[in-house]
């Protein structure tokens, strides 16, 4: 008998479960067996288990055309979901940001004090919450102080691509009732969980 079956509730946010059967089972064994539980926003988008790898396999490609590291990785993504209310995404990535520059640098880029980052990552927390919060008011000014680092036009092209992936990801997540688990919470560091103040509550 597939584990899945054992650990689907009946419903995922907004949304009832589809039954754990072919890719569906797949998805949440893969999930049981890589972190020992399925989560709320794996069974919102097991409504379209293509989707999610389509999705994945595009942010792969952002992330190589980009060239990020995990720790950029991470950075942009908790930018990206701090600024957008997002708050699953934000512990989940906020504690990965916290492996990289600690607790209280990630803790405080969740809130939207950018300033105990470096050069680098300024910029880049810039230019997420710019593409996030106000695409349009992006300037060729903004483009030059990422050239000035380094990045090529392909890179910022990456880069662009991979926040409104991430935005679009969150949205689905947050629109669909999608809220963080219980024992995603459990093993976020405390500054990082405490930063977290909006968006849907975990579970109690």
């Amino acid at each position: 008998m597939s584990t899945s079956t054992t650990t689907t509730a009946n419903r995922a946010g907004f949304l009832v479960e589809p039954e754990p059967t072919g890719p569906v089972a797949q998805l949440y064994d893969q999930e049981q067996e890589r972190q020992g539980y399925v989560a709320n926003l794996t069974r919102v988008w097991a409504q379209s288990p293509e989707a999610l790898a389509v999705l994945s396999h595009a942010l792969s490609l952002a992330t190589t055309l980009a060239g990020l590291g995990e720790a950029e990785r991470a950075l942009l993504t908790t930018a990206t979901a701090s600024t957008m209310g997002d708050a699953y995404c934000s512990l989940a990535w906020g504690a990965n940001l916290a492996r990289a520059v600690g607790d209280d640098v990630a803790a405080g880029l969740i809130r939207g004090d950018d300033s105990r980052l470096g050069e680098r990552g300024l910029a880049l927390a810039h230019w997420a919450r710019q593409v996030v919060g106000d695409p349009n008011g992006t300037t060729g000014a903004d483009v030059e102080e990422l050239r000035r680092l380094g990045y090529t036009d392909q890179q910022v092209f990456g880069l662009t691509f991979f926040v409104a992936l991430r935005q679009a990801f969150s949205t689905v997540n947050d629109a669909l009732g999608a809220a963080p688990d219980a024992e995603l919470a459990d093993r976020v560091p405390p500054a990082v969980r405490r930063a977290v103040g909006f968006g849907r509550p975990s579970p109690t």
